[in-house]
């Protein structure tokens, strides 16, 4: 209770690549809270990620050599998870154990989406951080971006108060692949493009469908369908590519993961009426970069978004040669012609309204409202879909099974080929 009524809360970073970063970055805009300390197995990276600390002044960050040293240090308050899907069960466990042993004491923890590679991750995830006792925080960014949070007001307050509920919500991500190898293999993360990046879209599309201060269960998800294929990285070029970018590891023309897959959820709305979930993901997107789309559809109104639909723009003829990188968009793909630029990525993708919204949570002594119970549900409608396209029909849901079901892509037995 001492750590409650703080006025400031100190965090720790468990995870120092590229979604930690997004998160120390988002931080000038979070008030109320310090990045004190920072782990990850790599120590340049927790070094660097340190760094950047400093620079941006959000806080003194300490490079901790192990989870259990950060999260027993008095001046860390939280942690927040944003390691490797395949590593969070024994972060988990090992955090639990410092506060079970007496050796330190957290408000609560933060993880990064999805919360588990299968519903029985995701749910041991759950029942560890309710054993210690803990508030926890689901990281799904994308309900905090600024044009979903504000296109849900207007679009709540003003089409449905007067023309009735929305009834179908369309989600759409797209970009040309992950950073790092271990995304790409369906057994270390859990599947491909539809566990990586369909649990931003299932949500997103939920919570513009869930009126504003109800109850997550006031829409209850009905039916599930969904198809997966690897429609890229499966072809000879893609396939030798990925070998020579992992240094082996990873065999697309033997041991894909799906690149494509869509989902189409069937809610009920709290009268009783079908409303519809439209998710489309892919790593095979070649265009300026990362594109997020959302569309909503009412009796009387529609909503739009694309984040490459920029107030900002930059031309540059072929004769500005320079080195790549991503300082335009994420998952930038060419350094010429007429290029969108997101001047507040952190911002736009939510990365700054969901820590403003955790650590206000957390020194309020209050539940985030995006937590773990909701990181479940996500794990148990993606799961869904995987089983949905394995046996190609539609599905009730929760269908029989889903407690222990791993889809065949996270065993590395999935080959649309064969």
């Amino acid at each position: 209770m001492a750590k409650m009524a703080k006025k400031r809360l100190g965090v720790g970073m468990i995870g120092a690549g590229f979604i930690g970063n997004f998160h120390i970055r988002s931080w000038e805009g979070v008030r109320n809270g310090d990045i004190l300390g920072i782990m990850d197995k790599k120590d340049d990276l927790a070094a660097e990620a340190a760094g950047l600390c400093k620079k941006l002044d959000v806080g003194e960050a300490k490079v901790f050599k192990s989870i259990s040293e950060m999260a027993a240090d008095p001046s860390i308050d939280a942690l927040w998870i944003c390691a490797p899907n395949f590593t969070r069960i024994e972060i988990m466990e090992e955090i639990v154990d410092v506060i079970e042993s007496g050796k330190g004491e957290l408000i609560g923890v933060c993880c990064e989406k999805p919360l588990g590679r299968n519903v029985a991750e995701a749910r041991k995830l759950y029942e560890l951080v309710q054993r210690a006792d803990l508030l926890d925080g689901y990281l799904e960014d994308q309900i905090f971006s600024t044009s979903t949070v504000r296109g849900k007001q207007i679009l709540w307050g003003r089409g449905a108060a007067v023309a009735g509920r929305p009834y179908l919500a369309r989600a759409a991500e797209e970009h040309s692949g992950p950073h790092m190898p271990w995304f790409w293999d369906g057994v270390l993360q859990g599947g491909g493009v539809l566990n990586d990046m369909m649990c931003h879209s299932v949500e997103t599309a939920r919570f513009l469908l869930t009126k504003p201060g109800a109850p997550r269960d006031s829409i209850k998800p009905k039916k599930v369908n969904a198809y997966t294929n690897c429609l890229k990285w499966q072809q000879p070029k893609y396939a030798e590519h990925l070998s020579n970018y992992s240094n082996g590891k990873l065999n697309y023309a033997e041991r894909p993961a799906e690149d494509f897959a869509r989902s189409l959820v069937e809610y009920e709305d709290e009268n009783g009426n079908p409303i519809v979930t439209e998710n489309t993901t892919t790593w095979s997107h070649v265009g300026a970069g990362l594109r997020l789309t959302v569309e909503v559809l009412g009796p009387e109104y529609s909503m739009a978004i694309n984040s490459l639909d920029t107030d900002l723009k930059i031309f540059l003829s072929r004769n500005v040669k320079g080195g790549e990188g991503e300082d335009l968009v994420e998952k930038q793909n060419a350094e010429m012609g007429l290029m969108p630029i997101v001047g507040d990525e952190e911002g736009a993708y939510g990365y700054t309204g969901e820590n403003r919204h955790m650590v206000q949570s957390f020194l309020s002594g209050k539940r985030p409202e995006e937590n773990f119970a909701d990181g479940v549900e996500v794990a148990e409608l993606l799961m869904t879909a995987y089983m949905s396209a394995e046996q190609e029909k539609t599905l009730e849901f929760p269908p029989p099974g889903i407690e222990t079901y791993i889809p065949p892509v996270a065993k590395g037995e999935w080959n649309p080929k064969k």
